[in-house]
């Protein structure tokens, strides 16, 4: 007696990812995304901590901007990822949403590296009393909360926020070209500038240093950040969602 049984089935492979894909033509530019940023920080402690030895600086510890040098490479690529990268996947028959899931998960994921690694370059450069040279370059933070949490998710909201304007930026200039990008600059500018006039005439100025003063470091240092990142994200895809090639 014989038993019958079914063939099995082929088994097939799963289609990749579009994300996955969007994900890995966004590393084709890791030296934008990762080893610029690297270099210029090196580059930018050498030279800081070789003019504080040279100093010799005892006074207490001395701060450097350096390190915001990082936020001008995290703008750089996203300004290339949303008018360089979006074209060529749109090309690929990649749709507007999975470019913009993709490239928002590189956002998400890049901020958090980078958060990571300059606390933990911060929690060095204190415990090393400035890198033995009184210097203060990554605990920036640390001028306002002695919170470790608070610290690095501040660097992680502002990474966001700085990552959201640039995404955003790119996506108005691909919606509206070099008009809607100089008409949002000049929005922004012109809104700011006025509120910036209404305050000085009502004099609130007091009080509104005196709310950054008071309000925990929570809400000033990280929940702000992120709601104006969330913000400039949910713009993106407004403007993204339409654009052209």
């Amino acid at each position: 007696m014989t038993t019958a049984t079914a063939p099995l089935a082929p088994v097939r492979n799963a289609p990749p990812s579009r994300v996955g894909a969007v994900l890995r033509l966004h590393t084709v530019a890791w030296p934008l995304l990762v080893a610029w940023p690297v270099g210029i920080l090196a580059v930018s402690f050498a030279i800081c901590w070789t003019i504080y030895f040279l100093v010799q600086n005892e006074e207490g510890e001395g701060f450097t901007g350096a390190v915001t040098a990082l936020l001008g490479f995290v703008v750089a690529f996203y300004l290339q990822a949303m008018n360089q990268s979006f074209p060529f996947a749109l090309g690929l028959s990649v749709t507007r949403r999975e470019f913009y899931r993709a490239t928002l998960v590189m956002a998400l994921a890049q901020s958090a590296v980078f958060a990571v690694a300059l606390q933990i370059l911060a929690v060095v450069e204190s415990a090393t009393g400035g890198w033995g040279v009184h210097m203060r370059m990554f605990g920036l933070a640390r001028y306002f909360t002695d919170s470790l949490a608070v610290e690095l998710l501040s660097l992680f909201a502002i990474l966001l926020l700085t990552t959201g304007i640039a995404m955003l930026a790119g996506a108005i200039y691909q919606r509206w070209r070099t008009t809607g990008l100089l008409a949002a600059g000049v929005t922004a500018f012109g809104g700011l500038g006025v509120a910036a006039i209404l305050v000085t005439w009502a004099n609130w100025w007091p009080e509104i240093g005196s709310w950054f003063v008071d309000t925990p470091r929570m809400v000033t240092m990280v929940v702000l950040p992120l709601v104006f990142a969330v913000a400039a994200l949910a713009g993106t895809w407004v403007g993204l969602r339409r654009a052209t090639t």
